[in-house]
Parts: C-alpha cells; sequence; structure tokens
C-alpha cells in the first residue's frame, strides 16, 4: 500500500467529514433525535425543559436509521480508499479502514466537538446558549470515541476487509 496516497486519504476524509457535519447540522436538522442524540445528557435535559421530549436513546428508530445509514456511507468512502491505497488483502483493507476510522474519531472528538462544537453559536440548541461548560465537556466526546466508537469502527472496517478480498 502507498502511504502518501493514505495521508492524502486522511485529509480528504477529514475535510469531506466536515463538510457532512456542517451540512447535516444546518437549519432546523439539529433539532431532529438523531441529531439532539450527540449532544451531552446535561443539554439535552435543559432543551427539553423547553421543547417536545423525543426519544434520543440508541434504541430510537430515527437515530438507528441515521448510524446505520452513516456506516453505509462511511463503508463506500473507506472501500474507495482502500482500494485507492492498493489494499489486497482481507488484513489490508480491514486495517486501513479501521485506522481511517479511528483517525476520523480522534479529529472528531479533538477538533469538531472539542473546538467548533464548544464555541459555534450554529450547534448551540434554543434555551442552552448559557451552558457554556456543558458545551466544553472534553470527558463526554472522549467517551463517545472510546466506546461505542471504536467498537463500532470494526463493523464497516471488517465489511471493507471483505470486500477487497472479495474485489481483488
Amino acid at each position: 500500500m502507498t502511504w502518501w496516497v493514505i495521508l492524502i486519504e486522511m485529509f480528504a476524509f477529514a475535510v469531506l467529514f466536515t463538510i457532512i457535519v456542517f451540512s447535516y447540522y444546518r437549519g432546523d436538522r439539529k433539532y431532529s433525535p438523531e441529531s439532539i442524540h450527540n449532544y451531552p445528557p446535561d443539554i439535552q435535559e435543559e432543551y427539553f425543559k423547553t421543547h417536545e421530549r423525543v426519544d434520543v436513546s440508541y434504541r430510537s428508530k430515527n437515530v438507528l436509521l441515521t448510524k446505520s445509514l452513516g456506516i453505509l456511507i462511511f463503508i463506500l468512502i473507506l472501500l474507495g480508499c482502500a482500494l485507492m491505497a492498493g489494499a489486497q488483502t482481507f488484513r489490508q483493507g480491514f486495517w486501513l479502514a479501521f485506522g481511517l476510522m479511528v483517525w476520523i474519531g480522534v479529529y472528531d472528538t479533538c477538533f469538531l466537538d472539542w473546538v467548533l462544537f464548544a464555541r459555534l453559536p450554529m450547534f448551540r440548541l434554543d434555551g442552552t446558549e448559557h451552558m457554556d461548560k456543558a458545551y466544553h465537556q472534553k470527558w463526554f466526546h472522549a467517551k463517545g470515541m472510546l466506546f461505542p466508537g471504536i467498537l463500532v469502527a470494526l463493523i464497516p472496517a471488517a465489511l471493507v476487509g471483505l470486500l477487497v478480498m472479495w474485489i481483488r
């Protein structure tokens, strides 16, 4: 596999992921259950004091559908990355996809969540604008990246490995 291609893919994946996040949180979509699900519990509680309570748990149909669609999109992106980087075996496809998933998890946590989410008003839910400390909860986002994030990363990585093995 070509390492410089992998580095370019890491950069491109981060840009694409950022575009997806900013597009998704545009307008009223941030008030959907699948979006509110990503906020810390104290922000959710404050928001639901003045807005209709909806199911934002992992068992929610909307959350499950959105997460499943996200995994499907990631599989397609990661498969393209694995093939462009020259993956030939299940192991190469798996580790490249898993590495890119870990990379995007770290990028999402350390930059999007800790820096942008915490500071940009576009991510603030109505009625929670005053909760600066709650929006700066680093441990909440780090926990989400570590568990279930790392475990969930195994799913697209395994599927990409299988697809690489099947295609090559």
